[in-house]
């Protein structure tokens, strides 16, 4: 019992800290101190844990792999690639209603704090003709712009939860699959159904349009079909788009600076030393123990840890990097689908945190009451934990 009061005291501590918007690197940082001073460990093997989290070949991949993803955004975006995907898209698309939708998914694609306040006047401007109130259109710019998240290889989250848990991130996109599709059919249902339909003239799209998706799809590509390491993929196409864009060695190294980030690097050390010290200390084996000897469901573990977290930080690294060390070490909570089903609590709870920048974002920008916005993503969080459980179940037991 000892061991879950000081696991939940160090939480309380992230989730505090990360709601008054401490660097997670730091917090993370800070929280292993703690847990280390809560288990006497000695400042030398403190010490030692540090340099083994930092030289793990998993925290090494990490950096270069998370780095290596914002040297890929800044050069899609310095070249003008993403208006060139939102122009191909105006002009294939002749249902205003899928042009709503697709405005926030296209930009989407590419991992952006707050991205939603780029959509929100491309929604608005769509809907024009289209009887929809500010709440419906809130929460289609919010929802389609989010599935990506749980299978997009360029997204932190996921990269995050494959470090500390070893999956593959081939692997982990997989199982979180069905999550994206039921996020996009709950936007469906509850933001486009019974909107009506407005046509617009068929354009077609140029070639620059189409080829602008061909860096993702390669990513995609090499990443699913050939199983290649996402650092490895992520690399290959940058330096294909240096290739493309005729980059000069000194931007080359302009664009590499851009890409590093200290608190990236910090954010992956903080937590790939949380998660040793947890194992270190004894504080995962002995929860461990502590749940089997009281016979306590593992399935409510794997829902309110991650969920309470997601809620409380509004942040996906938040939540993965805060609870998936916990659970990685909790006796059946290691199974690709214990770890997907609560990936998926997790980010149901990020949807639903009103401190998530893009829900606040899109709030202020259209007028929208949260009440109205908040009863719709909460029939579509219920629709993705509906889809968790069955597929937890199907895996587990079949």
């Amino acid at each position: 019992m000892i061991d879950v009061i000081k696991i939940a005291l160090v939480l309380i501590v992230i989730i505090i800290l990360l709601k008054r918007k401490w660097n997670l690197g730091m917090v993370m940082a800070l929280s292993s101190v703690i847990l280390a001073c809560l288990y006497l460990m000695p400042p030398m093997d403190y010490f030692r844990s540090f340099l083994k989290a930092s030289s793990d070949s998993a925290t090494i991949n990490l950096l270069i792999t998370l780095t290596l993803i914002r040297v890929f955004e800044n050069v899609m975006r310095k070249n003008g690639i993403m208006q060139q995907m939102m122009d191909s898209f105006r002009g294939m698309v002749t249902d205003r209603r899928i042009l709503m939708a697709s405005m926030p998914a296209v930009i989407g694609l590419l991992p952006s704090m707050g991205g939603a306040v780029f959509s929100a006047p491309m929604v608005e401007e769509a809907s024009k003709g289209i009887k929809a109130e500010p709440e419906n259109k809130a929460f289609i710019n919010y929802i389609f712009r989010h599935p990506w998240e749980f299978i997009s290889p360029i997204y932190p989250g996921i990269i995050l939860a494959s470090a500390i848990t070893g999956y593959s991130v081939r692997g982990l996109i997989i199982a979180n699959l069905p999550y994206a599709v039921f996020l996009i059919a709950g936007g469906v249902i509850w933001g486009l159904r019974g909107l009506g339909s407005q046509k617009e003239r068929f354009r077609k799209p140029s070639r620059e349009g189409l080829t602008s998706f061909l860096p993702l799809f390669m990513i995609l590509l090499l990443v699913m079909a050939f199983d290649l390491d996402l650092s490895v993929s992520m690399g290959a196409v940058t330096v294909a788009l240096y290739a493309v864009f005729r980059y000069s060695f000194k931007n080359i190294i302009q664009s590499l600076r851009e890409g590093f980030s200290w608190e990236i690097v910090l954010i992956i050390l903080g937590v790939m030393t949380f998660k040793v010290i947890l194992i270190s200390s004894g504080a995962v084996s002995n929860i461990s123990t502590f749940f089997a000897t009281r016979g306590i469901p593992i399935l409510p573990v794997l829902f309110l840890l991650p969920f309470l977290s997601g809620v409380l930080t509004g942040l996906t690294i938040g939540f993965v990097g805060s609870t998936f060390p916990i659970l990685w070490g909790i006796e059946g909570a290691q199974s690709i689908s214990a770890l997907s089903f609560a990936f998926a609590s997790g980010y149901v709870g990020v949807l639903l945190s009103p401190v998530h920048l893009c829900l606040v974002l899109t709030r202020e920008y259209f007028g929208a009451k949260m009440s109205g916005i908040y009863s719709k993503t909460i029939r579509a969080g219920v629709l993705i934990m509906v889809a968790a459980l069955i597929e937890y179940v199907i895996l587990n037991y079949y």
